[in-house]
Order: structure tokens, then C-alpha cells, then sequence
């Protein structure tokens, strides 16, 4: 269901995951279900993915699901490299010759739970930042001595990309998309899953620092009866132009644009999940009526509540 204007067409970015067996479910479901949002809620095509093996057969994660990959890795923006459990066990010259060839097909790579330790092996690590799982990371750093080893939730360095598990996958997939296609999104993103502060509160490359986490928290807590932006600055301990100044530096938006994101998405949510009358979800959302919230839903979305619930 497309619910966001109509924008110009970009060319999807695609992305590969490489699954080895004993995989984490929790992992691949962190990576995929972010860039299957982002496209649901941005109405385009943002990301394309496939799930591959490196000999196309089926493989079984760690809690016995089976998968059948849509085949090898054939290239394209970016590969995940998704072992978990057993990562020492896999062969270490087959393993480390097919992602050597992978490495020329892929503009990045990206290694996640214990993917690192893979992309290591194959020397596709040597001289850049890059964490794992924080019960590999001693070893990995004993064993890998030119690659700089970090405790982090994940790093990007130039055309790698490391993780150390299931629940950083999910703020990482966040930044990927907040980077490409602006925060606002990945906020909306955030948002579906219920977690609305991920990937933005918590990114370590982002300096949004305490007073928007609290604002966003105040904004998140006062759908229902706004409060005026001078009101959440001082409730959020500082002035109303510092609060401006950040969660422009942290969103790219006015705080009024943020607010209003946040009472549109939550609109969004009950529209679709509800059969509510469009008149109480104004009121459960701050509007006045249910006029005033439909010019603003549809500005924001190119349709009105009705046209979603009829789409």
C-alpha cells in the first residue's frame, strides 16, 4: 500500500544477504523487514534484495527454519554476510575464494553477527574499523591484527560495513535508510515497528544528542493534546531556538514538521489498523476535526484517510 506522495524515481538499491547455516533468524528478519517498510511507506521501490548461499541449496538457521535462497550473489550495491553460530567450522579456502570473488561484484560489503569474522578470513577487513559479536570480539581482534577491531554496536568504514548482532542490525538498517532517503523516513520506519527512537536516538553517527531524544519522547507522549514547541523546549531543558537548532542538525526539520510527522504517522497507524471514524482518530491525534486532519494527511501522504482504507 503506497501512503507518501509521489516522488521522482530513483533506481533501487540492491541488496544481497548471504546466509550460512545455523543463521539467526532474528538477524535476517532485522535487515529485511526495515527495507520492506521503508519501500511500503515511501510508495517506491526504495531497495530490491535476494537471499543467496553460496552453493544455492537450501540452508536452516539456528531455530531450524528452512529457506530456499533465490540462488549465488550476482552483484549489486551491497552484500550481508550473515553467519551466527558455527562461523569457525565453515570451510575456511572455499569460504574465503567466493567472497574474494563476491568483493568485485558488490560496491559493499557488510558483515553482520559474525559475519566480520568471515569477511576477516578473506582479508576483506585488512586496515579498516569493523566490530562483530561481543563474544567473538577478543578473539577476532587476537586473530585479525590488521583490521582494527572495535566494541561497537556496528561501524562504517568507507565500503565496509560491520554489525555486532540481531538488535544493532535493525538501528543500522535505520541509518542506511535515514542516510539515503532522509530521517524523516527512517523515523516513520521506527515508528511501524514501534520503536520510535531507533536508529535515531541511538546512531552513533549521529550527534542528536539528549535534548531530541527527550523532545521526541515529550512529542511521542503528547500526540493526543500538543504542546507548543517553547513548551517541549523547556520541558526538555533548554531553550526553544537550541531545540531548533538540533533537531534540525539531527532530523533536517523544524520541530512544528517533526511534531506534525509524528501525529501523521500515528493517524496512519489507526486508519489502517482500525475501523475507527475519521473524526475520533483526529481528535486521538491533535486536530480539531476531521477536516483539518485530512488536508494535512493528504499533503503528507498524496491521499486522504478514506482513499487509504479504500487502496
Amino acid at each position: 500500500m503506497s501512503i507518501m506522495q509521489s516522488s521522482p524515481k530513483i533506481k533501487p538499491e540492491q541488496i544481497d544477504v548471504l546466509l550460512f547455516e545455523a543463521f539467526s533468524n532474528h538477524c535476517l528478519a532485522n535487515t529485511i523487514e526495515p527495507l520492506r517498510a521503508a519501500n511500503t511507506l515511501s510508495g517506491q521501490t526504495l531497495y530490491n534484495w535476494r537471499i543467496c548461499t553460496l552453493d544455492s541449496a537450501p540452508v536452516r538457521s539456528s531455530s531450524g527454519l528452512h529457506l530456499t535462497p533465490d540462488g549465488l550473489p550476482q552483484g549489486g550495491d551491497m552484500l550481508v554476510v550473515m553467519p551466527s553460530y558455527g562461523v569457525r567450522a565453515l570451510p575456511t579456502r572455499a569460504t574465503s575464494r567466493a567472497l574474494g570473488a563476491a568483493a568485485r561484484k558488490y560496491a559493499r560489503l557488510a558483515g553482520f553477527d559474525t559475519g566480520s569474522w568471515l569477511l576477516a578470513q578473506a582479508g576483506l577487513l585488512d586496515g579498516y574499523r569493523a566490530t562483530i559479536h561481543w563474544d567473538e570480539l577478543a578473539s577476532f581482534s587476537e586473530t585479525f591484527t590488521e583490521v582494527d577491531a572495535v566494541q561497537e554496536r556496528y561501524v562504517v568504514d568507507r565500503d565496509r560495513i560491520t554489525c555486532s548482532g540481531a538488535a544493532a542490525a535493525f538501528d543500522l538498517v535505520l541509518s542506511i535508510v535515514g542516510d539515503a532517503h532522509g530521517p524523516l523516513l527512517a523515523m516513520d520506519v521506527a515508528q511501524l515497528f514501534m520503536t520510535p527512537q531507533a536508529g535515531i536516538a541511538r546512531s552513533p553517527h549521529r550527534g542528536h544528542g539528549r535534548v531530541v531524544q527527550r523532545a521526541l519522547a515529550i512529542m511521542q507522549d503528547t500526540v493526543e493534546a500538543p504542546m507548543s514547541v517553547p513548551a517541549i523546549a523547556r520541558r526538555a531543558g533548554c531553550t526553544q531556538k537550541t531545540l531548533e537548532t538540533h533537531m534540525k542538525n539531527a532530523l533536517k526539520a523544524t520541530p512544528q514538521a517533526v511534531y506534525r510527522r509524528l501525529r501523521l504517522s500515528r493517524a496512519r497507524q489507526l486508519i489502517s489498523a482500525t475501523d475507527l471514524p475519521v473524526a475520533e482518530i483526529a481528535g486521538r491525534c491533535g486536530y480539531e476535526n476531521a477536516s483539518a486532519m485530512t488536508r494535512a494527511f493528504r499533503a503528507t501522504y498524496g491521499q486522504t484517510p478514506r482513499d487509504m482504507r479504500m487502496s
